[in-house]
């Protein structure tokens, strides 16, 4: 296959067009054409709809472009940091990451790195879905407790556990009776907490009493007297310090672990690595008083 021609086929999927990779580039129109042509040839597959208006790829052209356009921009990093002799971090670097870890860190966590690392253009999307990292072009992504997924490889940089707490005045409520509590939206179904027996009772049974989609806003519901929550300690230390909030057990079950993960079918970059010492530097335990003690900072 002619990388050349790969790379000019990447070029125009890129921009959207012969005309318009041709004006972004400097690059004539004609030889961007041509060298599409060859390679569809070569491979004897159809890589445009070329219509009267418009340019479209086709699924195979699709398919090719998604399996090399990084490793292209991999293989041109590359030979550009070994011309130069530097092996520093430079280039684009998309994360994704989960609301809450992103409202109490990432702000911080980025603008430590980007001082770090000025010649990393960094880019953090916030979502608490499962995000196709090669479709949708992510370098990384940070996800609470994600599901087995064999084209990811990833390690675990973090571990936190749920608590049960609430206000003071909150009564705890006595065996039968149900506290009231604030509740997360997707937990609305529920209506018993199972509590680690070295903590309290097994279990308390509570009603809703209010459903927010943010634990930063049950906290400052529960806070605010409403109910019980069931919350992250690393997320209430700091008031369960201070009074504000008191501990009614900690959830029976397994911690809450935060994982980083990344593309497995190419190499790792510079970016992606810095990132990943640069998290380990942040937290080098991974536990959740790190975590607490950094939201204070």
């Amino acid at each position: 296959m002619d990388l050349l021609a790969l790379a000019d086929f990447n070029l125009v999927a890129r921009h959207g067009g012969f005309g318009r990779a041709a004006r972004a580039t400097g690059r004539p129109k004609a030889t961007l054409s041509r060298r599409a042509a060859e390679l569809e040839n070569s491979l004897g597959l159809r890589l445009f709809e070329r219509g009267a208006r418009a340019l479209k790829l086709t699924q195979e052209g699709k398919d090719l472009h998604e399996r090399t356009s990084r490793l292209l921009t991999e293989v041109e990093e590359t030979a550009a940091a070994i011309a130069s002799g530097d092996r520093e971090p430079r280039g684009n670097l998309r994360i994704s990451a989960p609301l809450l870890f992103s409202q109490l860190a990432m702000g911080k966590l980025a603008a430590g790195f980007s001082l770090k690392y000025p010649d990393v253009i960094l880019e953090v999307t916030t979502e608490d879905r499962a995000v196709d990292m090669v479709e949708e072009g992510y370098d990384l992504a940070i996800r609470v407790n994600p599901r087995s997924d064999e084209s990811l490889v990833g390690r675990v940089f973090m571990r936190d556990r749920l608590v049960i707490v609430a206000s003071p005045q909150v009564a705890r409520p006595q065996d039968g009776d149900a506290a009231p509590a604030v509740v997360r939206s997707s937990d609305r179904g529920l209506s018993l907490w199972n509590i680690k027996p070295d903590t309290g009772p097994t279990t308390i049974a509570f009603t809703p009493v209010l459903s927010l989609s943010s634990l930063i806003m049950v906290r400052d519901a529960v806070v605010m007297g409403v109910g019980a929550a069931r919350l992250p300690v690393s997320l209430v230390s700091h008031d369960l310090a201070a009074g504000t909030l008191v501990h009614w057990g900690d959830v029976d079950g397994p911690d809450t672990a935060l994982w980083t993960l990344y593309p497995s079918r190419r190499l790792l970059n510079a970016r992606v690595s810095a990132f990943l010492d640069h998290l380990r530097g942040a937290f080098p335990k991974g536990t959740p008083d790190e975590l607490a003690a950094f939201i204070r900072i």
